[in-house]
């Protein structure tokens, strides 16, 4: 059955949607091209990013999650570790990937933003100065996200199911193929 004639049934997933229906199907195709250009901006693979921005957000650029026990792990214990510099700017605790003595930027480092679910300690990692929110804008995050993601694959040496593993911290084992089971749908 063709294109048109599955507009016309009613019951078709494909039927003319609503007007909230048509913006949303027109957002995510903003969305999708937007990840295809930055993905190949990075020299990765347009559909596996689309496949880890569904997986981790189901596109929703306003995604946000703190992760408490990635704040345990690597911002608490580097806290404790050192005694704070009373002296340091704001500016240079946000543009330094140490943890600053500064609860609120300490904290945001702890929560993953956005359509890829960048975590705010690994953008100041790979360079990231802007506010941690502004990852949540589509570009930002994307721009980063792949940023991030095309070192995991060169630590990978190339092999995309560790590069994976890596991405999500290898607590999931069955990670790589939730994202790989994805791709189909952006090719």
């Amino acid at each position: 059955m063709g294109a048109d004639n599955e507009r016309m049934n009613p019951s078709s997933p494909l039927a003319d949607p609503s007007p909230p229906a048509r913006a949303a199907r027109g957002r995510m195709e903003d969305l999708v091209a937007i990840a295809h250009r930055t993905a190949e901006a990075h020299a990765l693979w347009p559909e596996l990013v689309c496949a880890i921005v569904e997986q981790e957000s189901a596109w929703d650029p306003w995604a946000l999650r703190y992760e408490p026990a990635f704040y345990d792990k690597y911002i608490a214990t580097s806290l404790t570790a050192r005694r704070p510099d009373r002296q340091a700017s704001r500016l240079a605790a946000l543009t330094s990937s140490e943890i600053p003595d500064d609860p609120t930027e300490s904290r945001a480092r702890a929560f993953s933003w956005g359509l890829m679910q960048v975590m705010g300690q690994v953008a100041r990692e790979h360079g990231f100065t802007g506010a941690l929110a502004s990852l949540c804008d589509p570009a930002v995050g994307l721009e980063i996200g792949c940023r991030v993601f095309a070192a995991k694959l060169a630590a990978a040496e190339g092999n995309v199911t560790r590069a994976l593993l890596l991405w999500n911290g290898a607590g999931n084992q069955d990670y790589p193929a939730a994202v790989l089971a994805r791709i189909a749908r952006y090719a």
